[in-house]
């Protein structure tokens, strides 16, 4: 089979498409037949082993996976002997952060790690709708939001950002997200109220106070979004903010009735995807694709969201 590999940490030069062995399921598990992946965030982090602590979990000097990919949409080949859960041909999809080798042509990966796709959505679809709304269950789910509150999005435009645009909609709350001028649209129809364009205007800066800032692509600080958190405000970002200062500051500022910091550890995943599973079949969830890439092309998809330019997410076809 067909993989994207790469032996060391490094930038998308580090990645080539090698053919290697096709894997073989143990009795809990599945062979998949991959057809669609994303490169994300985590892919990137994975990749490059920064920040530092991502290679004391993923191997030390150099990773123990060779093969990238940390979610995909795909068919069943074959069953283990003792799945009992899924037959052949279902179409599932899965996501791991620490990675699940699914830049590939096939996968093996335990039956309990599985959701069936539904009905209705395509693999391309269902790859989009993991990782990134994986990260926003988190923001969401570590606040109450009360009907009425103001929340601020910074990176809305983003596989994280966007999911969470449309989760918070679900709520009955005022919404201003930071886009940049070409996806105001995109905000509007996603059910931004209010958008600072990110390019011109610095949303640190605004008039405005809010009960919650999410800071998605985690670019800002606590320091500066203080003075337009209300005096019970909640600062969320998805980064640990210079010398992990946000770890610092939720630990610090836990319990206080004014203005604080949590540090939004992701959630398990047996928790946030049967979530988004539930949303994606009522249609309350969308996930946005910015673009599409053959597996042979993996490294200019790296390249890409390595720019920090992309609109949602970016998806590998195979």
């Amino acid at each position: 089979m067909k993989a994207a590999i790469r032996r060391k940490y490094g930038t998308f030069e580090a990645i080539s498409v090698e053919e290697i062995s096709n894997p073989i399921p143990k009795d809990d598990e599945v062979l998949i037949q991959v057809k669609a992946t994303t490169v994300n965030r985590t892919d990137c982090a994975n990749l490059t082993g920064k920040p530092f602590i991502m290679k004391m979990m993923l191997g030390f000097p150099k990773p123990r996976k060779v093969i990238l990919g940390t979610d995909f949409a795909g068919e069943i080949l074959e069953l283990g002997k003792s799945v009992s859960s899924f037959k052949k041909g279902d179409r599932v999809f899965g996501f791991l952060d620490m990675g699940l080798q699914s830049q590939s042509e096939l996968l093996t990966i335990k039956e309990d790690a599985l959701l069936k796709i539904p009905e209705g959505i395509d693999y391309t679809l269902a790859a989009a709708s993991l990782e990134g709304a994986h990260y926003a269950y988190s923001f969401i789910h570590y606040v109450s939001i009360n009907p009425g509150q103001k929340i601020l999005i910074n990176g809305a435009t983003g596989a994280i950002g966007s999911a969470l645009l449309q989760f918070a909609r679900l709520f009955e709350v005022e919404i201003t997200v930071t886009s940049n001028s070409k996806n105001f649209e995109l905000m509007k129809s996603l059910g931004a109220d209010k958008i600072i364009d990110f390019d011109k205007e610095d949303f640190t800066k605004s008039a405005e106070k809010f009960d919650f800032i999410f800071d998605s692509v985690g670019k800002s600080t606590f320091g500066a979004c203080k003075p337009i958190l209300k005096d019970s405000g909640i600062y969320i970002s998805s980064e640990l903010g210079p010398n992990a200062e946000n770890i610092f500051y939720a630990l610090t500022t836990k319990g206080s009735k004014s203005k604080k910091v949590i540090f939004p550890i992701p959630f398990s995943q047996k928790k946030t995807m049967p979530y988004i599973l539930d949303l994606l079949k009522t249609g309350k969830f969308k996930p946005v694709i910015d673009s599409t890439y053959p597996l042979d092309e993996i490294s200019k998809a790296y390249q890409y969201v390595l720019s920090g330019q992309k609109t949602g997410n970016v998806i590998v076809t195979i």
